[in-house]
């Protein structure tokens, strides 16, 4: 989250030379920063014991891949456009560590929901 936090800011204080680009980058932090709020809220006021309608396994899992590819492709973009703005290069190098450790996040939480399953088996 401090990483998409720090992405935004940088491009959103610094002088743009493509709107569109620099625009479709703030729009993406902003939804990535909302969504994982939206989940940590979920987790930490135990929601989805009460919402059990909802997988909320698989829709963390397609939020992160998903948002992951949406950043990864915002990133490239911002990089390409930055040309000598230090302000834009940052928020693009930003925006890719936030998209390595979304990439993390996400092989994290498979691995722990495998190893969950595998022991829940064996009992």
């Amino acid at each position: 989250m401090v990483s998409l936090l720090i992405a935004f800011i940088c491009v959103r204080s610094s002088v743009w030379t493509s709107y569109s680009a620099y625009s479709y980058f703030e729009v993406v932090t902003v939804c990535n920063l909302i969504m994982i709020l939206a989940f940590y809220l979920v987790h930490l006021f135990r929601l989805y014991r009460a919402l059990t309608c909802i997988s909320w396994p698989l829709s963390e899992l397609l939020h992160y891949l998903i948002g992951t590819l949406l950043l990864l492709i915002a990133s490239i973009v911002a990089a390409s456009r930055s040309y000598s703005h230090s302000g834009l290069v940052a928020g693009a190098i930003f925006g890719f560590l936030a998209t390595f450790l979304c990439l993390a996040s996400v092989w994290l939480s498979y691995k722990i929901s495998c190893v969950t399953q595998s022991t829940d088996a064996a009992v």
